[in-house]
């Protein structure tokens, strides 16, 4: 996964497909778990740049595996099913993400992220290294349709549907 790939473009990546992870946990309110992209694009973003923890995967990989690993690479913590397939959208630019949700608890204090690298700023030719994330957080629903990405929020809506159906 990249910071661009966040956004649902990603230039001279050939993959136009991501899979990602959505945690939820029961408490007074239904809470899910997104995470802030890192990077200098992002840096004063708040409402509507949060995303589901997710990146790229080739034709070979399974989805969720994608989904499972990228998570661990984003955050640090480790996702266990079972998985609530929450199905597909397609972001601006084109980008198509599958997505799973599943229960589990972390704390947002202890992610960690893998980093990437990119010149910045840009035409300085000094190359620096960003987190892919540089945050997660718990939001009840109508927190996290304000922090979520437009595209994603349906991913809200079909989370909160499968667990009011029996």
């Amino acid at each position: 996964a990249t910071v661009a790939d966040s956004m649902g473009y990603v230039p001279g990546k050939s993959s136009n497909r991501s899979a990602g992870l959505l945690p939820y946990r029961r408490g007074d309110h239904l809470e899910v778990f997104l995470v802030h992209p890192g990077g200098p694009f992002f840096t004063r973003k708040d409402d509507g740049a949060w995303t589901v923890a997710k990146g790229e995967y080739d034709g070979a990989e399974d989805p969720l595996d994608a989904a499972i690993r990228e998570f661990g690479e984003e955050t640090g913590f480790a996702a266990t099913g079972p998985f609530l397939p929450l199905g597909e959208i397609t972001q601006r630019g084109g980008k198509v993400v599958t997505a799973w949700a599943f229960a589990g608890e972390f704390d947002p204090s202890r992610l960690t992220s893998n980093t990437f690298t990119m010149e910045w700023p840009r035409g300085s030719g000094t190359v620096r290294e960003f987190p892919e994330v540089d945050r997660g957080g718990w939001f009840t629903l109508s927190a996290a349709r304000e922090k979520l990405l437009k595209s994603q929020q349906p991913f809200l809506d079909r989370l909160q549907i499968a667990l009011l159906t029996p």
